[in-house]
């Protein structure tokens, strides 16, 4: 089980308080598949994935962006039973998607990038330090299958 400290409870609760769904999610997910083209592979049904255009204007990839970002809502609420709460959800990814673990942690680190360019200077050594935590759970929850 992960120990929490007060400051990164209210931290992980500010950051999701202030995230605006709708652009980081579609954001983090283009940036991701932008960068790391590998991970494409996953999404052969969103059509054109050709370039970084066509994927940052991709509905389909906004829309799965946003759920992303809805998910890790489910972790934020229940960050006492991260492993728990995913458990379907690293089921459904490594035995019917098949998704290389190592994918989530990959997103994690460009929704980092996604906050921290947004929130400039109140995304502090220490806020990252929490939030970075906190991704590193959910990855390891949704790998949790895989072991």
């Amino acid at each position: 089980m992960v120990e929490w400290t007060d400051f990164e409870r209210a931290t992980i609760k500010d950051i999701f308080s202030k995230i605006q769904y709708e652009e980081v999610g579609p954001a983090a997910l283009s940036r991701c598949l932008v960068v790391y083209p590998w991970t494409q592979r996953y999404f052969g049904n969103f059509g054109n994935l050709y370039n970084a255009a066509a994927i940052m204007a991709n509905p389909l990839v906004a829309k799965h962006g946003t759920t992303i970002l809805h998910g890790l809502d489910r972790a934020m609420k229940n960050m006492d039973n991260i492993k728990e709460t995913y458990a379907e959800l690293s089921v459904l990814h490594s035995e019917k998607l098949h998704v290389d673990p190592d994918n989530f942690r990959l997103l994690a680190d460009c929704l980092t990038i996604v906050l921290a360019a947004r929130m400039g200077s109140d995304f502090s050594g220490e806020v990252q330090a929490a939030f970075q935590k906190f991704m590193s759970v959910v990855v390891s929850s949704l790998g949790r299958q895989y072991h």
